[in-house]
């Protein structure tokens, strides 16, 4: 991919005020919190870890998606859940403390799995013995994109929380624009090939975020996780950082492949849908709560 001021400069920063606006909504307390409710977290984080790519590969495989296409999907399926699921589990139910918790505690774990994914997904589809991947440095480099601007939006958050919190929208605000700047730059880089792109991976993604939030809701519910923290875990699971897997296959210093960013951009549009679809659905159940469960208070 050409490098461009696009992708070596404002794609990373609209990442780095992506996670920073993450920070400012976490304290360490979250992280603690994760300790109150042990397995709905244990879950979760198996669901999100182990199941997903599992299911993100063999999707991939039965489809036949070309290399470039696979990794890309592979690359959204390791990364973490996004900050959306926190207003989708607001809206639907969910026990949204738990959702910031995941949150916080995925953003730690995908510094360190999702280049492992990334690594096995290159090496599996296009290994042929060049030097691909996500090499040590550019490890680090994801371990700092992820990690680095979420403590400083904490730090920032422990120093003056009302800072924190009139910061939240403006910082929301300009990481969007030039997030969409960046993905409209490649979508004309690569516009007469887009098509093709979206009618090959189109019904994978579609599929890919049902069974993403299904596994996210009923998996827990298996373990016997209360229902609240199921959706939350739904949310939580099934709607991945779309962001974080364009910013990774879009970056020079780390992937720098525009094709391999078009499977989380079509998801990101996708994923829309199916999470309204599914939020609904499971909204209808905890309508009538199950023997022993507390009915949600803000379902009406």
């Amino acid at each position: 991919m050409q490098q461009s001021v696009l992708t070596t400069v404002m794609l990373p920063a609209a990442l780095a005020l992506i996670m920073f606006g993450l920070g400012l909504s976490l304290t360490l307390g979250d992280f603690a919190r994760v300790a109150t409710r042990p397995k709905a977290v244990i879950v979760a984080l198996v669901a999100q870890v182990l199941v997903l790519p599992a299911v993100c590969f063999g999707l991939v495989v039965l489809f036949g998606l070309e290399p470039l296409l696979a990794v890309g999907m592979m690359l959204l399926a390791a990364s973490p859940g996004g900050t959306t699921a926190n207003l989708y589990s607001h809206l639907f139910g969910g026990d949204v403390a738990l959702n910031i918790s995941l949150t916080a505690v995925n953003s730690v774990l995908a510094a360190f799995t999702l280049p492992v994914v990334v690594n096995l997904s290159l090496n599996h589809f296009l290994g042929d013995g060049q030097d691909i991947g996500l090499q040590a440095d550019k490890v680090v480099q994801v371990f700092a994109i992820v990690l680095v601007p979420v403590a400083i939006g904490m730090l920032v958050r422990r120093l003056s929380v009302r800072f924190a919190d009139r910061m939240d929208k403006p910082v929301r605000i300009l990481s969007a624009v030039v997030l969409a700047a960046v993905i409209i730059g490649a979508i004309i880089q690569e516009r007469e090939r887009l098509g093709g792109y979206i009618a090959a991976v189109g019904l994978v993604a579609l599929l890919f975020s049902a069974i993403s939030l299904a596994v996210g809701y009923w998996l827990p519910r298996l373990f016997k996780v209360e229902r609240r923290q199921a959706i939350a875990s739904g949310m939580e699971i099934g709607i991945h950082n779309s962001t974080l897997a364009i910013t990774i296959a879009l970056s020079p210093s780390l992937l720098g492949n525009s094709t391999m960013a078009v499977p989380p951009a079509v998801y990101g549009v996708l994923m829309f849908g199916t999470t309204l679809v599914f939020g609904y659905l499971v909204r209808r159940r905890a309508g009538v709560a199950e023997p022993g469960e507390r009915q949600p208070q803000n379902l009406r």
